[in-house]
């Protein structure tokens, strides 16, 4: 069991390893010798954790989504009292956005993947996983907004989910390449979040 462990370990740092060099300097920057540098293993060890390096791609991959998919779980959960649909969503859809300034890193590592799909299979594999999961959370909150009657039933929630979706992901890259600032990216998910949270007359 102990070697068991520290290998899930030593994967984990290596993928680690591969975002760091990635938000560094790209997707190009992934070499089997720079990350072995980079998370402070033997080229070896590297080698007998991931037999080839789209593996070790998909794993970093799947490392950042499931970091990415907890901490917006964990938002949900963080109080013992209900919160209002709005805060939720805001709250959850800029956590998917990676706004804040801790979570550059992560944006950046994001698109590269994305920007690498095409070329790889498995990893636009991964990629539509990852959103269809992303998608029924968003849906869910959607509908607990249903419930509690912020969101108006004539709305369908998986339809509003793939919009919402869709905006968080296109302004992380707007906030990456500079057109917009996180402030001003968070002000666009807030804002379209009410709209969404205004019921119509003869709805209410």
């Amino acid at each position: 069991m102990p070697r068991q462990v520290d290998h899930e370990d030593r994967r984990r740092r290596i993928a680690e390893a591969v975002c760091t060099l990635i938000a560094r300097s790209g997707m190009e920057a992934v070499s089997l010798r720079d990350v072995a540098a980079q998370a402070d293993v033997s080229m070896g060890a590297v080698q007998r954790s991931f037999r080839t390096k789209e593996e070790m791609l998909l794993f970093a991959l799947e490392h950042l989504t499931q970091y990415v998919s907890e901490r917006a779980e964990q938002r949900i959960a963080a109080t013992s009292t209900p919160q209002a649909a709005a805060t939720l969503l805001s709250h959850t859809l800029a956590e998917l956005a990676l706004l804040d300034e801790e979570s550059r890193r992560e944006a950046h590592v994001w698109l590269a993947f994305v920007a690498h799909a095409p070329a790889s299979e498995k990893l636009a594999a991964v990629l539509h996983d990852t959103y269809g999961k992303l998608h029924e959370l968003i849906a869910w909150l959607l509908r607990y907004g249903q419930d509690t009657g912020e969101v108006a039933e004539h709305l369908d929630p998986a339809r509003e989910a793939h919009a919402l979706l869709a905006l968080a992901d296109g302004l992380t890259a707007h906030v990456v390449a500079g057109h917009h600032s996180s402030a001003t990216a968070l002000a666009i998910l807030r804002h379209q979040v009410d709209q969404l949270l205004e019921t119509p007359p003869g709805h209410g």
